[in-house]
Protein backbone atom coordinates (compact mmCIF):
# COMPACT_ATOMS: atom_id res chain seq x y z
CA UNK A 1 0.00 0.00 0.00
CA UNK A 2 2.96 2.75 1.13
CA UNK A 3 4.65 1.53 -2.54
CA UNK A 4 1.19 2.48 -4.58
CA UNK A 5 0.95 5.61 -2.36
CA UNK A 6 4.44 6.55 -3.20
CA UNK A 7 3.83 5.82 -6.78
CA UNK A 8 0.77 8.01 -6.79
CA UNK A 9 2.13 10.87 -4.84
CA UNK A 10 5.38 10.91 -6.81
CA UNK A 11 4.00 11.19 -10.37
CA UNK A 12 1.47 13.46 -9.64
CA UNK A 13 4.09 15.98 -8.14
CA UNK A 14 6.53 15.18 -11.13
CA UNK A 15 4.45 15.23 -14.06
CA UNK A 16 2.66 18.80 -12.78
CA UNK A 17 6.86 19.83 -12.13
CA UNK A 18 7.61 18.47 -15.44
CA UNK A 19 4.65 19.69 -18.06
CA UNK A 20 6.86 22.57 -19.04
CA UNK A 21 9.44 19.98 -20.28
CA UNK A 22 6.90 17.13 -21.48
CA UNK A 23 5.24 20.01 -23.42
CA UNK A 24 8.76 21.30 -25.16
CA UNK A 25 9.44 17.47 -26.21
CA UNK A 26 6.04 16.65 -27.71
CA UNK A 27 6.71 19.62 -29.78
CA UNK A 28 9.93 18.72 -31.15
CA UNK A 29 9.04 15.45 -31.82
CA UNK A 30 5.82 16.79 -33.90
CA UNK A 31 8.22 19.63 -35.74
CA UNK A 32 11.13 17.04 -36.68
CA UNK A 33 9.79 13.72 -37.82
CA UNK A 34 5.66 12.93 -38.98
CA UNK A 35 3.65 10.94 -36.92
CA UNK A 36 2.03 11.53 -33.52
CA UNK A 37 4.82 13.02 -30.37
CA UNK A 38 3.31 10.04 -28.48
CA UNK A 39 3.87 6.49 -29.21
CA UNK A 40 1.85 3.45 -27.65
CA UNK A 41 3.25 -0.27 -27.19
CA UNK A 42 1.45 -2.88 -25.93
CA UNK A 43 3.16 -4.28 -23.20
CA UNK A 44 2.33 -7.43 -20.31
CA UNK A 45 1.79 -6.05 -16.49
CA UNK A 46 1.02 -7.24 -13.55
CA UNK A 47 -1.45 -10.76 -13.42
CA UNK A 48 -0.17 -10.86 -17.03
CA UNK A 49 -2.64 -7.93 -18.02
CA UNK A 50 -1.91 -6.12 -20.88
CA UNK A 51 -1.62 -2.17 -21.11
CA UNK A 52 -0.43 0.30 -23.32
CA UNK A 53 3.03 1.67 -22.32
CA UNK A 54 3.52 5.33 -23.34
CA UNK A 55 6.69 6.97 -24.65
CA UNK A 56 7.85 10.14 -26.75
CA UNK A 57 8.21 8.20 -29.93
CA UNK A 58 11.78 7.97 -31.22
CA UNK A 59 11.46 6.45 -34.98
CA UNK A 60 9.57 6.87 -37.48
CA UNK A 61 5.88 7.11 -37.70
CA UNK A 62 4.82 3.33 -38.31
CA UNK A 63 7.95 1.70 -37.36
CA UNK A 64 6.55 -1.07 -35.62
CA UNK A 65 5.27 -1.94 -38.90
CA UNK A 66 8.23 -1.88 -40.77
CA UNK A 67 10.82 -4.19 -38.30
CA UNK A 68 10.92 -6.46 -35.24
CA UNK A 69 9.78 -5.34 -31.86
CA UNK A 70 13.32 -5.02 -30.26
CA UNK A 71 15.36 -2.27 -31.62
CA UNK A 72 19.11 -2.50 -32.18
CA UNK A 73 22.04 -0.40 -32.37
CA UNK A 74 21.80 0.81 -36.01
CA UNK A 75 18.39 0.50 -36.54
CA UNK A 76 17.54 2.88 -39.45
CA UNK A 77 14.12 3.53 -38.11
CA UNK A 78 15.46 5.96 -35.39
CA UNK A 79 14.56 9.33 -35.71
CA UNK A 80 17.89 11.74 -35.12
CA UNK A 81 16.07 13.69 -31.98
CA UNK A 82 14.82 9.98 -31.25
CA UNK A 83 18.69 9.16 -30.73
CA UNK A 84 18.82 11.69 -27.95
CA UNK A 85 15.98 10.96 -26.36
CA UNK A 86 16.94 7.34 -26.47
CA UNK A 87 20.63 7.94 -24.95
CA UNK A 88 19.12 10.62 -22.23
CA UNK A 89 16.03 8.29 -21.68
CA UNK A 90 13.71 11.52 -21.73
CA UNK A 91 11.26 9.31 -23.97
CA UNK A 92 10.53 7.51 -20.95
CA UNK A 93 9.00 10.14 -19.13
CA UNK A 94 5.36 9.89 -20.68
CA UNK A 95 5.26 6.56 -18.53
CA UNK A 96 4.84 8.61 -15.65
CA UNK A 97 0.75 8.49 -16.93
CA UNK A 98 1.10 4.33 -16.37
CA UNK A 99 2.38 4.88 -12.72
CA UNK A 100 -0.73 7.42 -11.90
CA UNK A 101 -2.96 5.22 -13.62
CA UNK A 102 -2.00 1.85 -12.00
CA UNK A 103 -0.10 0.40 -14.96
CA UNK A 104 3.17 0.51 -13.50
CA UNK A 105 5.55 1.78 -10.80
CA UNK A 106 8.38 3.70 -10.32
CA UNK A 107 10.86 0.16 -9.65
CA UNK A 108 9.86 -3.02 -10.95
CA UNK A 109 10.64 -5.34 -14.18
CA UNK A 110 10.37 -3.70 -17.56
CA UNK A 111 7.24 -4.22 -19.00
CA UNK A 112 7.89 -6.42 -22.00
CA UNK A 113 6.06 -6.92 -25.41
CA UNK A 114 3.65 -10.15 -25.13
CA UNK A 115 5.71 -11.68 -27.97
CA UNK A 116 8.40 -12.08 -25.38
CA UNK A 117 6.41 -13.11 -22.66
CA UNK A 118 5.20 -15.96 -24.49
CA UNK A 119 8.45 -17.67 -24.19
CA UNK A 120 8.79 -17.11 -20.58
CA UNK A 121 9.08 -20.19 -18.51
CA UNK A 122 6.47 -20.69 -15.48
CA UNK A 123 9.45 -19.43 -12.80
CA UNK A 124 10.07 -16.43 -15.07
CA UNK A 125 6.63 -15.60 -15.20
CA UNK A 126 6.61 -15.01 -11.67
CA UNK A 127 7.99 -11.54 -11.83
CA UNK A 128 4.34 -10.96 -13.48
CA UNK A 129 3.81 -10.91 -9.98
CA UNK A 130 4.33 -7.36 -9.18
CA UNK A 131 3.79 -4.09 -11.19
CA UNK A 132 6.30 -3.79 -13.80
CA UNK A 133 8.49 -0.62 -13.46
CA UNK A 134 10.44 2.26 -15.11
CA UNK A 135 13.26 1.49 -13.72
CA UNK A 136 14.64 -1.40 -12.36
CA UNK A 137 18.05 -3.27 -11.34
CA UNK A 138 18.07 -4.96 -15.22
CA UNK A 139 17.68 -2.00 -16.60
CA UNK A 140 20.29 -0.41 -15.36
CA UNK A 141 22.59 -3.57 -15.95
CA UNK A 142 22.00 -3.63 -19.19
CA UNK A 143 21.06 0.41 -19.77
CA UNK A 144 23.15 -0.01 -23.68
CA UNK A 145 21.32 -3.25 -24.56
CA UNK A 146 21.01 -1.88 -27.81
CA UNK A 147 24.55 -1.53 -28.48
CA UNK A 148 24.56 -5.49 -27.78
CA UNK A 149 22.13 -6.32 -30.20
CA UNK A 150 24.41 -6.67 -33.48
CA UNK A 151 24.84 -9.03 -35.91
CA UNK A 152 22.22 -10.74 -38.25
CA UNK A 153 21.44 -12.94 -35.00
CA UNK A 154 20.07 -10.62 -32.68
CA UNK A 155 16.85 -11.32 -31.77
CA UNK A 156 18.31 -14.59 -30.94
CA UNK A 157 20.82 -13.32 -28.56
CA UNK A 158 18.14 -11.36 -27.04
CA UNK A 159 15.72 -14.27 -26.77
CA UNK A 160 18.37 -17.28 -25.29
CA UNK A 161 21.24 -14.53 -23.51
CA UNK A 162 20.11 -11.25 -22.88
CA UNK A 163 16.70 -11.58 -21.39
CA UNK A 164 17.17 -14.69 -19.51
CA UNK A 165 19.99 -12.78 -17.68
CA UNK A 166 17.53 -9.71 -17.36
CA UNK A 167 14.76 -12.32 -15.67
CA UNK A 168 17.06 -13.36 -13.29
CA UNK A 169 18.04 -10.31 -11.73
CA UNK A 170 14.04 -9.28 -12.02
CA UNK A 171 13.75 -12.44 -10.23
CA UNK A 172 15.86 -12.01 -7.41
CA UNK A 173 14.10 -8.21 -6.92
CA UNK A 174 11.07 -10.18 -7.22
CA UNK A 175 11.81 -12.38 -4.13
CA UNK A 176 13.12 -9.94 -1.56
CA UNK A 177 11.73 -6.38 -2.94
CA UNK A 178 11.53 -3.62 -0.12
CA UNK A 179 10.76 0.27 0.12
CA UNK A 180 14.62 0.18 0.75
CA UNK A 181 15.92 -1.19 -2.22
CA UNK A 182 13.57 1.14 -4.61
CA UNK A 183 15.07 4.00 -3.14
CA UNK A 184 18.62 2.55 -3.67
CA UNK A 185 17.27 2.18 -7.13
CA UNK A 186 15.92 5.21 -8.07
CA UNK A 187 18.95 6.94 -6.97
CA UNK A 188 21.37 4.68 -8.19
CA UNK A 189 19.22 5.23 -11.66
CA UNK A 190 19.23 9.21 -11.43
CA UNK A 191 22.72 9.56 -11.39
CA UNK A 192 23.71 7.10 -14.29
CA UNK A 193 21.60 9.72 -15.87
CA UNK A 194 23.33 12.84 -14.26
CA UNK A 195 26.45 11.45 -14.97
CA UNK A 196 25.76 8.69 -18.33
CA UNK A 197 27.18 5.53 -16.07
CA UNK A 198 25.56 3.13 -13.71
CA UNK A 199 27.14 3.61 -10.25
CA UNK A 200 27.65 0.17 -8.38
CA UNK A 201 25.21 -1.38 -5.80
Amino acid sequence: MFKRAFDVLVSAVALIVLSPLLILLAGAVRLTSRGTALYRARRVGRNGQSFELFKFRSMVADADKHGPGITTRADARITPLGRVLRRSKLDELPQLLNVLRGEMSFVGPRPEDPRYVALYTPEQRRILSVRPGITSLASLEYRHEEELLVGDQWEQQYIHTIMPAKLAIDLRYTDHASLLQDLSIITRTVLSLVFGRTPPS
